[in-house]
């Protein structure tokens, strides 16, 4: 239709419509205001008044524990952490943490809710047992890992069974932030998959249908249809895990306070023990600035992708 056109309309339609739409529009935007309230005054008083403060506390310095208040240093703790060797680690295993659990987490949580949206025997008994972890708080479930996996724990015992070596876990440099993110993903699997089924479920049956009247694989089927119409629920999953797992903490606490030999100490534990082990509440807030500065480039380059998508779609 054509702006003369339009115009044209407008005119026709009533004064008196007219106000009616901009009352009722009003009412609306009051109402979904009224609604949206507590939630806006959550994330401002849980989400982003934490973050203001902490950028602004980075920018002093003081000595720990408080006993002399904090001056104005400007950039003083970045610069001091980019020139520890051991900060810069800590980043990188960081980044490396998230670089294979998040990966790891996303694909078998996809390929578990295929297999329970199929025609399965008693699927939802399986559902509820792969979901079960999900529900034991992250303490608990870090408390009977660290219980199992212990050098004279359940899991050795059946390795030694079996003609195995029995594994140091936790107590092994090598092993102990491995050992964490089995822990992680045993939690985290089951509750993404959960989106995952959902989005499964959502996929139009008939697109399945062609695909066996082209008598497609489930191999060809599954990257050609169930990928391509997951790419929204996948990409969600993705950008929550994310998240998820570079403040992931409890572990590291529990079970090996950042060692051994700082082989789990990553950027949400290390910003813990500064802040409050050690008492330099300012060096602290500098890193927690600089996790959720690449927190963020990890999520906005994942929004990259998903802006894509609905560009292209």
């Amino acid at each position: 239709m054509s702006t003369i056109s339009k115009a044209r309309a407008l005119r026709a339609v009533p004064a008196t419509s007219r106000r009616r739409h901009r009352l009722g529009g009003r009412r609306q935007a009051f109402w979904a205001t009224v609604f949206l309230a507590p939630a806006l005054i959550a994330i401002g008083a849980l989400r982003l008044a934490p973050t203001i403060s902490a950028v602004g506390s980075s920018l002093y310095q003081g000595f720990p524990g408080g006993i002399i208040p904090a001056t104005f240093a400007g950039f003083a703790n970045y610069e001091q952490l980019f020139a520890d060797p051991d900060f810069i680690a800590t980043i990188w295993r960081t980044i490396g943490f998230n670089l294979i659990i998040n990966p790891l987490q996303v694909i078998l949580a996809l390929l578990i809710a295929v297999v329970m949206t199929q025609r399965i025997h008693l699927s939802g008994v399986w559902r509820t047992l792969v979901f079960i972890p999900v529900t034991i708080p992250l303490v608990g479930s870090s408390i009977a890992w660290g219980a199992a996996l212990q050098p004279d724990g359940p899991v050795n015992s059946i390795i030694s069974a079996l003609g195995g070596q029995p594994q140091p876990f936790f107590t092994s440099p090598s092993q102990a932030l491995g050992s964490i993110i089995v822990l992680a993903s045993w939690v985290g699997i089951g509750f993404w998959m959960i989106f995952l089924i959902a989005g499964v479920q959502a996929i139009p049956p008939e697109l399945y249908e062609a695909a066996r009247l082209d008598r497609a694989g489930p191999v060809r089927t599954f990257f050609q249809i169930t990928i391509p119409q997951l790419k929204r629920p996948l990409l969600f999953v993705l950008v929550a895990d994310t998240v998820s797992n570079f403040v992931l903490f409890v572990p590291m606490q529990l079970l090996t306070m950042g060692g051994p030999q700082h082989s789990t100490t990553v950027l949400m534990f290390n910003a813990w023990q500064t802040t409050f082990a050690f008492g330099s509440r300012n060096l602290g807030a500098a890193q927690v600035v600089i996790l959720t500065a690449i927190m963020l480039v990890f999520v906005l380059l994942q929004f990259r992708l998903l802006r894509e998508d609905s560009e292209r779609s």
